[in-house]
């Protein structure tokens, strides 16, 4: 589900990977609650290699604190070569959906109500995305990107990102450089492999569907792997994911972060 049509995407420029073909691996909902099911999936990543992967993390996840014990662990995945990005501030939509079904069953269903920057007006998207920000400072935590829940942003959410210190932002099939270097910010084009977990027969759904989108993106400059804590739950999800990043790796596919991909196309 592509942020373009209803979200109204800016203008972008197409931008070429430059260099061999890359992957990249990114783990959403990094909080303090999720910890020990990110620990489980990169755990289960690494059983391929070492791939420095992108941690988007949640700094208020359903309203939780942070803790000591997280800390440490993500200061431990900095100094291994992973990457931050900020992934809202709470990973909660604080607006009813009263717009059109298809609006509905994206913040309800699809996200679960958790499409946190869906709906916001400008200064609102704004005021979370410099908490986030503080919240990284404090803690000296170096920060790139910013990824929304969901990959949602509306209009004025779109503004308030645009107007931030960052080097990206992602939708579901864009990776865009925010700090553009002529009129139009930059974007590389890419599907994302995402699983969908909450139900068997999304699972099942998921599974066939990323199968094909594998095979048609193992075609190409980049294959993104965007991975959810609670998929190390389910073993055939696993060993399909490890069947793909085998296969990068075989196929001497460069892994990098977000940012790294960035500066590749930059």
């Amino acid at each position: 589900m592509d942020c373009r049509t209803s979200y109204r995407l800016p203008r972008l420029r197409e931008a070429r990977l430059r260099g061999g073909a890359a992957m990249s691996v990114t783990i959403h909902d990094v909080a303090p609650a999720t910890q020990a099911k990110c620990e489980q999936l990169i755990a289960r990543v690494e059983r391929v290699g070492r791939i420095p992967m992108t941690l988007l993390i949640v700094p208020r996840y359903h309203h939780q604190a942070c803790t000591p014990a997280f800390e440490r662990w993500i200061e431990t995945r900095l100094r291994q070569g992973d990457e931050l990005a900020l992934h809202g501030l709470t990973h909660l939509d604080p607006k009813p959906a009263t717009r059109s079904w298809i609006d509905r069953a994206r913040r309800r269903w699809y996200t679960a109500g958790e499409g946190e920057f869906a709906a916001l007006a400008r200064n609102e998207a704004a005021a979370r995305l410099d908490a986030g920000r503080r919240w990284f400072e404090r803690r000296g935590w170096p920060l790139r990107g910013f990824v929304a829940p969901a990959w949602l942003l509306g209009a004025g959410a779109w503004a308030a990102v645009f107007a931030q210190p960052l080097d990206y932002t992602c939708t579901l099939t864009r990776l865009i450089a925010l700090r553009a270097e002529g009129a139009m910010p930059k974007t590389l084009h890419g599907w994302s492999i995402v699983f969908s977990t909450r139900a068997v027969w999304r699972r099942h759904l998921s599974l066939a569907w990323n199968k094909g989108l594998a095979w048609r993106e193992q075609q190409g400059k980049w294959m993104r792997f965007e991975l959810h804590p609670f998929d190390v739950d389910h073993i055939s999800v696993c060993n399909a994911l490890e069947r793909w990043l085998e296969r990068g790796r075989a196929a001497r596919r460069e892994p990098l972060t977000l940012g790294g991909l960035i500066d590749r196309f930059r």
